[in-house]
């Protein structure tokens, strides 16, 4: 790729007013990777990354890989127990982080469990994470220089190091490399309850970056907008992994998400491309001076992450020009992508479905009691196999058994309906169904029903414990600025459109919805604040079979 656009737009740092050609960045990329075997990485080595979006992460990323270390992707917003968690959890044995990201001082919380890299002083005090032994810190380095701690360095110096290393010693190691390796752990984002480390190999990762990009239609003139963190899969490998793999550039334009910083990128920058989860793209289209952004070189992207509605699919199309923009369904044990829409696919199937299964993977539909096939348009658990799946979680083989069965299927946890076409709409989770008084109700029917009352931006809808009927259906709605509608109201309206046992008993207009930093709402934070409020605690505890 080097060869061929070496002197092409590969990177663009708008926060930090940085550019990288091909040529620059793979000098750049070569620099850090020959600084990383200086510090003893071997083969396998975990290292890890805890930072907003900058050049500096994705040029770590490669030059972990190119030495065949393990990249080790950590959620910039965890906090010092978590932070412990995932750093002792995987091993990680180098660090390259931020100062601080919005009101949090990393700095501060890794002292608290490595302070036996801040001082001499606490070379005999045990350490929470005693496998860490070094820190980089990303930023300017006259800035840093004199402030960092014990024996903490700066990104550049790391840099440097690679500067004095011979060229043959990162040559050799990359000779070592295979494509089946593990080179990535990405802990799940916890909508569900403690991290697990999903482990990815090169196979996993490139297939499915150019399967993205074969999807979206991306080409050498791409210019890829990424305000998706790179921690996670939707902004490191369905984004710029994808734009990277046919040549295109990728924008970053903020260390993390901000609406103005987005338009003002998309519009500076002439991007082509942009994705987000549709939390993301409902902030965009409401900024208040979006008419005032050029967005005419903008015809795709992706949406992914959470459930598109409909008419935000088509408002993006219609407002942002994004008539290409296409549905990415997957998840991280998968890579992250199991079936996508194309650029090729009609709006309408680009609106209402999540495409077919992507290239050279399997995908099959069960009965979640029998196990069995289902038929076409009956649901199922949606289950997929193939050079997507996950090698497992990292050091955690009994969690890895409850998802991947003996014939390596990948068990999704999502509902699903596939029609005579092979195009597929995801219903909702197993664990989100509502069983009330007998009568199944998924969530997903009654959220696309609230998608079309004017008042509403969103809706969230989630069983409650329930004494008599074993569950009830409560529902959290956002209502757009200066609407006085009230619960009652959409109670009635709904009871106009959906069977009486779907309406749900416990309305409440919110502000907002708790999620994790890549957009995927918390239910299981909602279902918990209503139980509190609601003092279902004991009716929480009775057992069913």
């Amino acid at each position: 790729m080097v060869q061929q656009r070496g002197s092409a737009d590969a990177l663009i740092d708008v926060a930090q007013k940085k550019r990288y050609s091909y040529s620059t960045m793979k000098a750049e990329v070569d620099r850090a990777a020959r600084g990383l075997l200086s510090m003893g990485i071997e083969k396998g080595d975990r290292v890890g990354i805890w930072s907003t979006n900058n050049a500096e992460w994705l040029i770590s990323m490669l030059a972990i890989w190119s030495i065949g270390g393990i990249l080790v992707n950590i959620n910039p917003s965890y906090k010092t127990q978590e932070l412990e968690y995932v750093l002792k959890q995987s091993g990680v044995k180098l660090l390259i982080t931020v100062p601080g990201h919005r009101t949090s001082d990393y700095l501060k919380m890794l002292r608290e469990i490595a302070h036996q890299l801040f001082s001499a002083d606490s070379v005999n005090d045990p350490s929470e994470v005693p496998e860490l032994q070094s820190i980089f810190v990303i930023g300017n380095q006259k800035d840093l220089e004199g402030k960092l701690p014990g024996s903490l360095k700066s990104f550049d110096a790391l840099l440097e190091m690679g500067d004095a290393l011979a060229e043959h010693k990162l040559e050799e190691r990359m000779t070592r490399l295979q494509f089946d390796e593990p080179i990535n752990i990405q802990y799940t984002s916890g909508t569900t309850g403690f991290p697990k480390g999903v482990t990815l190999s090169h196979h996993n990762l490139l297939n499915n970056s150019w399967a993205a990009a074969q999807a979206m239609g991306l080409d050498e003139n791409t210019r890829f907008c990424v305000p998706m963190p790179f921690y996670h899969c939707g902004g490191m490998v369905s984004s710029a992994m994808a734009a990277l793999s046919v040549g295109g550039a990728t924008i970053i334009p903020s260390p993390f998400y901000d609406e103005e910083a987005v338009l003002q990128a998309l519009s500076s920058e002439k991007c082509t491309h942009l994705s987000g989860v549709p939390t993301m793209f409902i902030g965009e289209l409401e900024h208040p001076e979006f008419e005032k952004f050029d967005l005419s070189n903008l015809k795709g992207g992706f949406m992914a992450g959470a459930p598109c509605p409909v008419q935000l699919m088509r408002k993006v199309a219609d407002k942002m020009h994004m008539n290409d923009v296409v549905i990415l369904y997957g998840l991280t044990e998968a890579s992250p992508l199991i079936t996508a829409t194309t650029i090729s696919d009609s709006l309408e199937l680009r609106a209402t479905t999540v495409g077919k299964i992507i290239p050279a993977l399997e995908l099959k539909l069960i009965d979640a009691i029998t196990g069995e096939i289902v038929p076409r348009g009956v649901q199922g658990e949606l289950c997929t196999r193939g050079h997507g799946v996950m090698l497992g979680y990292w050091n955690n083989p009994n969690a890895t058994a409850e998802c991947i069965d003996s014939a390596r299927w990948l068990h999704s946890g999502d509902l699903a309906v596939m029609n005579e076409d092979g195009y597929v709409n995801i219903t909702g989770r197993k664990k989100d169904m509502i069983i009330r008084g007998g009568e199944n109700i998924y969530p997903r029917e009654i959220e696309e029903v609230m998608h079309g009352h004017p008042d509403v931006v969103q809706a969230q809808v989630f069983g409650i414990p329930d004494e008599k009927l074993g569950e009830d259906i409560a529902m959290w709605i956002m209502i757009k600025p200066g609407s006085e509608t009230k619960c009652e109201c959409i109670k009635e309206w709904l009871r106009e459109r959906v069977a009486y046992f779907k309406v749900p008993k416990h309305i409440r207009i919110v502000k907002e919805f708790p999620m994790t930093v890549t957009g995927k709402i918390q239910k299981f934070v909602m279902r918990k604040n209503m139980i509190a409020e609601l003092g279902l605690d004991e009716a929480a505890q009775i057992q069913t079979a």
